[in-house]
């Protein structure tokens, strides 16, 4: 597999890749029995996956996102002004995001260089794993080889530091000195608090209710590092205020969680907005997956023919799949690329693709995106970072070009594909992956069924183990389907903006 990758930079510490039965070490030089993780001792490596027996070639971190704009043979819509309906100029995004953020929010440019000091920071876990699920396979008994991108081993427990990172970076660069953000599940809220830990920010976070409630760990993780964490919607703002007067027992969203942070960095000239997913820098930062895994999937001479991630903002699934992508529009691969969403939250399958704000109070810019309304509050899920009313606009933007396909999965479904992976593969996920999980599972029995010897490539965003209270309750047979009402979602979209062009 002759595939393009951007310039990367080398890695002293060991690092191991699996192949077949056998493992090498770049420093040991000798072979090991199947292991799914390999732990390094060396600084600044977690666990890594990135040296082929063979090939004796070291796998690097790259040293440049990938911005998928650039390939596209349409450009995507741009974000409108809330009031003017006007595309938004820079100076509009000044009081939320730092000038190199917002530069890049716009930028056509292929490639972006990965500052050193964002680099320096990168190497405590990256690279991260590309492990084959061999005991997986074999309990499905499918001729399909699966492997998945691993990225719970940064310090987070999740992808989120990579965008985190350079985020705070960039901040701290221009003095800024305190930032706001959302989460959801608190996996974002941990790695911002993290990366403000490293560069002396502080930080405050905006946790959705239901998992302030539901994964109390998390808000500790965050508070540990340093950071200040209220559920949303609270009393501290006026759009928390409002949702709370309607809905005094509202389990938030990731919408509302939004506005209460928007309007603190709205108001605050010293603090700006962090956003772990949806736009397009944060998209670009994460493609730092996709480019190290062509690195590996090279190595270990694989091409893959299915590319499955789960999607809630989108930012993990693009991560891994926008430089593959690159590759099939220049037709050295042609993989099925498949997004999986929760069916209590379908924005990509049963959203309309139309203008929306970002948020519930209507505060941020409005996006091309697929949307089930700004207003549209989900069904408490445990997958709290999935729980989110629209898509990534380059997400939609690529779905309505046909380069990619979008499938929704229950909870329950995907609980019990976490435990046949728990149970197989060692690793606890995360809620919001486990829909990752069910999609492969499918797969690997639809070859069961064909013959066919697939190469189905997953992403695997974080571990479980703040999680665990929601696996008690489905081995507790507590977890259900819930809904997802039409209604609902029809009432929503009716009070989405009419603009013109959507």
């Amino acid at each position: 597999m002759a595939l393009s990758s951007p310039t990367s930079l080398p890695i002293s510490s060991p690092s191991f890749v699996i192949k077949g039965e056998e493992q090498g070490s770049g420093y040991f030089g000798h072979k090991r029995k199947p292991a799914h993780l390999q732990l390094s001792s060396g600084y600044g490596a977690r666990a890594k996956a990135s040296l082929d027996a063979n090939h004796n070639k070291a796998i690097e971190i790259p040293n440049k996102w990938y911005n998928l704009i650039a390939d596209l043979p349409v450009q995507p819509p741009p974000p409108l002004h809330p009031k003017t309906f006007e595309p938004v100029k820079p100076e509009d995004l000044s009081p939320l995001f730092p000038e190199e953020l917002i530069r890049q929010e716009a930028s056509n440019e292929r490639f972006i260089n990965i500052p050193d000091g964002v680099i320096d920071v990168y190497k405590i876990w990256r690279p991260t794993p590309l492990i084959r699920a061999k005991r997986l396979e074999k309990l499905l008994d499918t001729p399909a080889r699966i492997y998945y991108k691993y990225e719970g081993v940064s310090p987070a427990g999740s992808h989120k530091p990579n965008t985190a990172v350079p985020q705070v970076w960039y901040n701290a660069r221009e003095g800024v000195k305190n930032v706001v953000t959302e989460t959801g599940a608190g996996q974002w809220g941990s790695a911002l608090a993290f990366a403000c830990s490293l560069f002396h920010l502080n930080c405050e976070v905006w946790q959705v209710r239901a998992s302030y409630d539901q994964k109390p760990y998390r808000k500790l993780m965050m508070q540990t590092w340093g950071a200040k964490v209220h559920p949303s919607p609270s009393n501290i703002t006026k759009a928390g205020t409002k949702i709370l007067q309607m809905d005094p027992g509202s389990p938030g969203s990731l919408g509302i969680a939004i506005s209460e942070a928007v309007e603190i960095a709205a108001k605050n000239p010293d603090t700006k907005y962090c956003l772990g997913s949806v736009l397009n820098h944060v998209l670009l930062h994460q493609t730092v997956i996709g480019e190290e895994c062509i690195q590996q999937m090279e190595a270990i001479g694989e091409t893959p023919d299915v590319i499955i991630g789960c999607t809630g903002g989108g930012s993990n699934f693009a991560g891994l799949s926008f430089p593959f992508i690159r590759e099939k529009l220049r037709g050295k691969i042609n993989p099925l690329i498949k997004a999986v969403e929760p069916a209590a939250c379908p924005s990509l399958t049963k959203g309309l693709y139309a203008y929306d704000y970002g948020d519930t109070a209507g505060l941020t810019p409005l996006m091309k995106m697929h949307t089930l309304g700004h207003d549209f509050i989900p069904d408490p899920i445990h997958a709290g970072g999935l729980r989110y009313h629209g898509m990534a606009p380059l997400i939609s933007h690529v779905y309505e070009l046909g380069f990619m396909e979008a499938i929704a999965i229950p909870q329950t479904e995907c609980f019990q594909a976490a435990i046949q992976f728990a149970r197989t593969e060692g690793l606890i996920p995360a809620p919001e992956p486990t829909h990752a999980i069910a999609a492969t599972i499918r797969e690997a029995l639809h070859c069961k069924e064909t013959g066919e010897a697939k190469v189905i490539l997953m992403a695997m965003c974080g571990h479980g183990h703040f999680d665990l209270p929601a696996y008690e309750k489905y081995l507790q047979g507590k977890i259900v389907d819930l809904s997802f009402g039409e209604e609902k979602v029809q009432a929503s979209l009716a009070n989405i903006p009419r603009v013109m062009s959507s």
